[in-house]
């Protein structure tokens, strides 16, 4: 062993001796590299070592990056001998500036005006809208510039011009006096159907209140407030109608939602209801109180005389109390969501006669059964909650009958099974022998009378005689509302997509009056 390394040391000796004498070697990561750099209007210098990174280059020059800033070659590349690196500096500008919102032009056409006459309905002003800009700005350059943002400051409100078109439909004759509502108006119709003419020219009327007196010569009616909604929805106005030079006389009564009516046998003696505004839904919390309230011609104001003090109204109370009164003036019956009764102006209380089971929506309105009076002044129609006939939530049945309540013998009697919860009653005048006729509404679907249409029935006092009217079978049904006698008795006046018909009962023959589809709600007497 010891001779084999004898053999072998000299010729390590020799490599070793080979290996001191050869050139020194230089590593790659040990050449320095030359970067130029172009940022901010000037040319910069700096060296790296070989293996450096164009963000290490930017940093030994000492120039800094913002977040939008631009680097070419990446500033994640590696950097090369004699590069050129290009710093582009990016800026967002936000401003905001404030811009007119114009108006739109809106033409109505109503047939209540003579053909090609115009009237302005509503005058348009302009809103306001801020608007909310980005530019984007490379070396102090603009490169782009755009809306991120329009907030409405003020809407706009359009103009509203109603121009008049000759109506396609033959005169009708009319006894009394027929007020309706159409594009914020109130218009009255005299004598014939033809003859129309304008009430009030504001425009806005919001149709809560319509109501003529008995003798027609006065027009109760409510006007949009101009106070924004949740302080007040609306007030309450009364027009002599016999006097063209008359002014409407603002009654100094707000919030009233349900009811408001002249008391039968005076001229200028008005009842009222109630509400106070809310933010929330419905937009209101029925006050369920009562006043009555005397003024003159020349717009005096007697002192509002409280009849029934605010309270809760009962199970679903919230929703409201409607009134009705009886053609002799002489009673005031209540009906609220779950009953119905008289009204004692002497103990200034509510006298319940029945009670009703309340329906149970689940939403943010109550159902008022619809309550009329006879033409005797001694009945009482309304609409009734009945059980369904499987059992279950006496409160979600979707059956509601039309009952007729005796104020004489206390006797009720069931007049229209399965009538619809919007079957509205209304009965003529009474003859000299004390009989009358009822009209109601009778869903097309009862068990879905919610969104069913209905069809206008006619009958006797007794139940007797019954007859659909109208529209006819297999037409669209009618939306819920109140028909309307004429002081005759001879004719009914009926709204149907949006439009005036008036049936006439010795012939059972309807005439379309109107065409423009803009009448919302109407009185007659």
């Amino acid at each position: 062993m010891r001779r084999v390394f004898y053999r072998i040391a000299p010729f390590l000796l020799a490599a070793a001796l080979l290996t001191g004498c050869a050139a020194p070697q230089i590593s790659n990561s040990n050449i320095p590299l030359s970067v130029t750099i172009l940022a901010d209007g000037q040319t910069l210098h700096a060296e790296v070592a070989s293996g450096s990174t164009v963000a290490q280059a930017l940093q030994q020059a000492g120039v800094t990056l913002d977040k939008l800033d631009r680097v070419e070659p990446p500033a994640y590349a590696l950097a090369q001998e004699n590069v050129t690196v290009t710093v582009t500096r990016v800026r967002e500008e936000f401003g905001t500036a404030q811009s007119v919102l114009p108006f739109e032009r809106q033409t109505v056409r109503n047939e209540s005006l003579p053909e090609g006459e115009t009237r302005l309905l509503q005058p348009g002003t302009n809103g306001q809208q801020e608007i909310t800009t980005r530019r984007v700005l490379e070396n102090g350059v603009e490169i782009s510039r755009g809306v991120v943002k329009v907030v409405t400051l003020q809407a706009a409100q359009p103009e509203i011009i109603m121009v008049g078109a000759q109506t396609p439909f033959a005169a009708s004759a009319l006894s009394g006096r027929l007020v309706y509502l159409s594009g914020g108006n109130a218009w009255l119709m005299e004598a014939s159907s033809a003859n129309r003419r304008p009430l009030t020219q504001e425009g806005d009327l919001d149709g809560r209140i319509l109501r003529l007196a008995r003798d027609g010569n006065w027009l109760l009616f409510t006007r949009r407030s101009q106070k924004p909604a949740q302080e007040e929805i609306n007030t309450l106005w009364a027009l002599e109608i016999d006097n063209p030079q008359a002014k409407a006389i603002d009654l100094k009564v707000s919030n009233v939602v349900h009811f408001a009516d002249f008391i039968p046998g005076t001229t200028t003696n008005i009842t009222f209801s109630t509400v106070e505004p809310r933010a929330a839904a419905p937009g209101w919390q029925a006050n369920n109180d009562l006043y009555t309230l005397k003024f003159s011609a020349s717009g005096a104001l007697g002192k509002p005389g409280q009849v029934i003090e605010s309270n809760t109204g009962g199970v679903y109370g919230w929703w409201g109390t409607d009134y009705a009164w009886s053609p002799d003036g002489k009673r005031l019956a209540y009906a609220r969501p779950d009953g119905i009764g008289l009204v004692s102006f002497r103990d200034n209380a509510l006298v319940p006669l029945l009670d009703v089971t309340p329906l149970q929506t689940r939403r943010d309105w109550a159902l008022i059964p619809g309550l009329a009076w006879g033409g005797d002044s001694r009945t009482l129609f309304y609409v009734s909650h009945a059980a369904a006939p499987g059992g279950g939530n006496p409160e979600e049945s979707p059956r509601f009958d039309l009952g007729a309540l005796s104020l004489l013998s206390g006797a009720e009697v069931a007049l229209a099974r399965e009538a619809g919860m919007f079957a509205y009653a209304a009965t003529s005048a009474s003859d000299t022998a004390g009989n009358f006729r009822l009209a109601y509404l009778q869903a097309l679907s009862p068990a879905q009378s919610e969104t069913s249409r209905y069809r206008l029935v006619i009958l006797d006092r007794d139940g007797s005689n019954r007859t659909a009217l109208f529209p006819p079978q297999g037409s669209p049904g009618l939306e819920p509302q109140i028909p309307h006698w004429s002081p005759q008795g001879d004719s009914i006046a009926i709204l149907y997509q949006g439009n005036l018909w008036l049936i006439d009962l010795a012939t059972g023959q309807p005439a379309q009056v109107t065409g423009d589809g803009l009448i919302q709600k109407l009185d007659w007497r």
